[in-house]
């Protein structure tokens, strides 16, 4: 029969192996609904449940595919009946990466709890070492890309539940002051995070009691150091109580940047295509 410690170098070997092929089925197997991960990229505060935990690994696999490693080197292992903990080294990072820096690994150590009868991973802890004096190590460039990537799509999942909860205050939390812009409707552009607050509570107003939600299927955000673009087509559901809906659907392009390491709205661009015979906007549209 095989030992506490086999059974969870086997976890670990499989979870890395499923990282490796970029199979997150894989990669969230094992987990617990609580996990918490200290991770390389932000927020300080680390990942914390499934939901978040699962939102980190699609920009890193999408890094991973441009030709990087994710191997285990070494692995211990010590474990109770209960209780059991594991540390280990990976190469994890492209050729160019250990070119430059051939002795970089990745460091990880895992908290475990037996549940059920089964082992899970309820703790990781992700780092690479500092190194050349700077006050961050990441494999590569890319890493800092992927990070600000998965804060963006965690910004925009924060306004899609904001919107539903009809909190302005939620809405207008990543607004720079010195926002512009260009609306649906209103004025030619709104200037300043008040003048986008009451298009906003417009909006809002206008659904009444009716349930309101927003998101952006297609999201696609692209981060160069502290500049980020991001576009989709916004998708806005508007239900009331006696069954009456309205479901439309418009484009839009938003700039972000990160100001005092936080990423803030600094302008936005809505739009509706329009009838070139009749110049009406074709709010009917869907993709």
């Amino acid at each position: 029969m095989a030992t506490n410690e086999e059974h969870i170098r086997t976890l670990i070997e499989r979870w890395a192996e499923a990282v490796h092929h970029g199979d997150l089925t894989g990669v969230l197997a094992d987990h617990t609904q609580d996990i918490v991960m200290f991770d390389v990229p932000p927020p300080q505060q680390g990942v914390r449940g499934i939901d978040a935990y699962r939102e980190t690994w699609p920009p890193f696999f999408r890094w991973q595919a441009q030709g990087a490693s994710f191997d285990i080197e070494s692995l211990e292992v010590t474990a109770g009946e209960d209780v059991a903990f594991a540390y280990a080294l990976l190469r994890c990072g492209t050729e160019r990466d250990f070119a430059d820096n051939p002795d970089n690994r990745l460091r990880l150590t895992f908290g475990l709890r037996k549940q059920i009868g089964r082992w899970v991973i309820v703790h990781e802890h992700h780092s690479f070492p500092l190194t050349d004096g700077s006050t961050a190590a990441e494999p590569a460039a890319d890493q800092d890309h992927a990070a600000g990537e998965q804060d963006l799509r965690q910004l925009h999942q924060r306004w899609f539940a904001s919107t539903a909860a009809k909190d302005l205050d939620g809405l207008m939390a990543p607004i720079a002051e010195d926002v512009v812009s260009y609306e649906h409707d209103q004025s030619l552009q709104c200037i300043g995070v008040d003048a986008v607050r009451t298009v906003c509570k417009a909006g809002l107003d206008a659904a009444g009691d009716s349930s309101v939600t927003w998101n952006i299927p297609d999201l696609k955000i692209l981060v160069n150091g502290d500049l980020a673009v991001a576009w989709g087509l916004n998708h806005v559901e508007v239900n009331s109580a006696g069954g009456q809906s309205v479901d439309s659907w418009s484009r839009g392009t938003r700039i972000f940047r990160r100001r005092d390491g936080a990423w803030l709205m600094t302008h936005q661009h809505l739009s509706h295509p329009f009838d070139p015979v009749t110049g009406a906007a074709r709010t009917d549209l869907r993709p």
